[in-house]
């Protein structure tokens, strides 16, 4: 038993890169028993395409998005391994995939094949493109979602250049709508049996994310302005330098401005018609960002935090990646663990940061190496000896040795 309030779930995992895997690990964290299962000749493409490894096939990147996992290898494309494949939907409650629909369609994994077998099952598919645009069944990777969806776009507007966010952002946020879409689905079947298909568009999902933000004036039809948030666009919306570093600060209503104002000496700034209000600010960020800049430089990170703390402003220090290694916050709720990992040694992973009062999960299980458990999961389902050694010599099942 795993604890936590997805206890008893069970995930099959059909998923690789970074989009799928953080959607499972999210369950898995939350009590999910989920089975990766993984194709042969190498498994999920992400335990050999990231940077820093002490063996092959276990990338650190792969390592944090594939913990609590269980992993299988099969070859679907045999009979063997279809049949194992089914045994283990047969028995599920979750099933996710980032194939390509079609794809997933010659190989029988469907929902209509699987619901076929098992009425009670979540279908879960992320995709790039919803089936329904004229974009669907293309590949797409974290960049090509970025350039299309407007996040790119974003910095065009701000500094004048179309950017990519340093990580792999539409993954990871496309990953938790997912995660969120299965635990509704769950929900509903609680109360009437029956499994559930659901589509997660990468395009979509962040299309969505962007223009939430950024409709802004164009909500009305005529628009009543341009689109896009002109404060977040400003390119001084950044942490901007201090005497000796950066700083946060957003004094956004008008108890925290005028404070700002008194607190960078600057009274006669609460009276200024520009800077009266929330819409006069907002109609005016660049003049109030430029304030800002004026401003911060003056004293060191600390003075301003200080200041800051006194006066009731909202404001933070800046971390860097590396920084956060060591922030105090962090330390003080336990963010960082360290582990042993059987076959990687001592590593550092994080926690999982949304809790249940209710109770977590008890046991952190490590990344699995390819086809980990392969030998037991078959066992599970079923399969003897006999038949584990066959699967193993003919190549429709792999195991790690």
């Amino acid at each position: 038993m795993t604890g936590g309030p997805l206890e008893g779930v069970k995930v099959i995992d059909l998923t690789t890169v970074v989009v799928g895997p953080i959607c499972t690990r999210t369950l898995a964290d939350q009590g999910a028993e989920v089975t990766k299962v993984e194709a042969p000749g190498g498994g999920d493409i992400l335990r050999h395409l990231a940077a820093g490894s002490r063996s092959p096939a276990m990338s650190g990147k792969f390592i944090n998005f594939n913990r609590n996992k269980r992993s299988i290898v099969l070859d679907i494309k045999q009979d063997a391994g279809m049949e194992a494949m089914r045994r283990l939907v047969a028995d599920a409650d979750v099933f996710v995939s980032n194939v390509r629909p079609a794809a997933l369609a010659r190989a029988g994994l469907d929902w209509e094949s699987l619901s076929a077998i098992n009425r009670r099952l979540i279908h879960c598919g992320i995709v790039a493109f919803g089936t329904d645009g004229r974009y669907a069944n293309r590949p797409a990777y974290d960049p090509v979602i970025q350039s299309l969806s407007g996040v790119a776009g974003t910095f065009q507007r701000a500094i004048g250049e179309p950017r990519f966010v340093p990580m792999v952002m539409t993954d990871h946020i496309t990953g938790l709508v997912a995660a969120q879409a299965i635990g509704f689905a769950l929900f509903r079947r609680e109360r009437t049996g029956i499994g559930e298909s659901i589509e997660v568009p990468m395009f979509e999902s962040m299309a969505s994310f962007v223009m939430s933000e950024h409709l802004g004036a164009a909500t009305f039809d005529p628009p009543e302005g341009p689109t896009g948030d002109g404060r977040l666009l400003s390119p001084d919306y950044r942490p901007l330098p201090t005497r000796d570093g950066y700083i946060t600060v957003r004094p956004n209503n008008n108890r925290q401005a005028f404070a700002f104002f008194d607190a960078v000496g600057r009274p006669e700034l609460k009276t200024d018609p520009r800077f009266v209000s929330n819409i006069s600010r907002t109609v005016n960020a660049a003049d109030y960002f430029k304030v800002q800049v004026e401003a911060l430089t003056q004293r060191t990170t600390a003075e301003w935090l200080e200041i800051f703390a006194a006066a009731d402003v909202p404001a933070a220090g800046y971390n860097s990646i590396d920084d956060l290694l060591n922030d105090p916050h962090l330390q003080d709720v336990g963010f960082w663990h360290f582990d042993e990992h059987p076959t990687e040694g001592r590593i550092r992973r994080t926690r999982t940061p949304v809790t249940f009062r209710g109770g977590m999960r008890a046991e952190t299980l490590p990344a699995p190496r390819l086809g980990q458990q392969t030998r037991a999961i078959l066992a599970e389902l079923g399969f003897d000896d006999a038949a584990i050694e066959a699967m193993l010599a003919c190549g429709a099942a792999e195991e790690n040795t």
